[in-house]
């Protein structure tokens, strides 16, 4: 039977497995540090610490590296240069924390891609640290169900267009799956895809959006289980 949807995405990250939940307690962890220097009230931390990220993105990328530095960067900063070595390499510790987390796969995420794969051919696209982001996919389980794994610096139109060129399929027949607006869906809908949002309880700031949940072809999910139900239907 002719398809409508000839090649699927999935996300990684909240989207498979738990992420932002380690991020968020190391932000929570690095305020407390900080506030050993300075007044949390006043000091907008969660906001300089959002805006330091902001900035060194395009210098070092996403995941829990660049995070970590950019951590170390304001804490020197809003603490005057005061903040001791020994406060340094407890903010150093909470990168490598969430480089170590182990890797739990969200309710029904297996079955689903499983129960995908059996009708579309699928590709793991993410971004990130490339050693962080390899490591979780071999500790899933689930690289086996995926034609291809890509780990790209930015999930952007540029990168889904360099996808749909190498598979040799057109936007309308490409569905993303995702827990980011922004990233999984938004640049795929642009291109004239298909987004299904499957959303998580934490989104980091820097990943926010909204699309207009009449979009034709766009869905939004409970969770994973939902999802070959959503591409049997736009196949009808």
């Amino acid at each position: 039977m002719a398809r409508a949807i000839a090649l699927v995405g999935f996300d990684a990250d909240d989207t498979l497995w738990h992420s932002e939940t380690y991020f968020h307690e190391a932000h929570a962890e690095f305020e407390r540090i900080v506030g050993g220097y300075v007044d949390l009230a006043d000091a907008g931390v969660h906001d300089r610490l959002l805006a330091t990220e902001r900035e060194n993105i395009k210098l070092f990328g996403y995941g829990a590296k660049g995070m970590t530095l950019s951590m170390i960067e304001t804490a020197i900063a809003l603490s005057g240069e005061r903040i001791s070595a020994a406060d340094l390499h407890r903010i150093v510790g909470l990168g490598k924390s969430i480089l170590q987390h182990p890797v739990e796969l969200l309710p029904g995420v297996r079955a689903a891609v499983e129960a995908v794969a059996a009708t579309h051919r699928v590709v793991l696209i993410t971004k990130g640290d490339l050693f962080h982001q390899e490591r979780k996919v071999a500790a899933s389980g689930l690289a086996d169900l995926f034609q291809r794994i890509e780990i790209v610096s930015e999930k952007d139109e540029k990168s889904y267009a360099r996808l749909f060129k190498e598979f040799d399929v057109t936007p309308g027949a490409f569905a993303m799956v995702g827990n980011s607006q922004k990233s999984d869906i938004a640049p795929v809908l642009a291109l004239g895809g298909w987004g299904i949002h499957v959303p998580y309880p934490l989104v980091w700031a820097l990943d926010r959006a909204e699309i207009d949940p009449a979009h034709p072809r766009f869905a939004s999910v409970p969770n994973a289980g939902a999802v070959p139900a959503v591409l049997a239907g736009w196949d009808a």
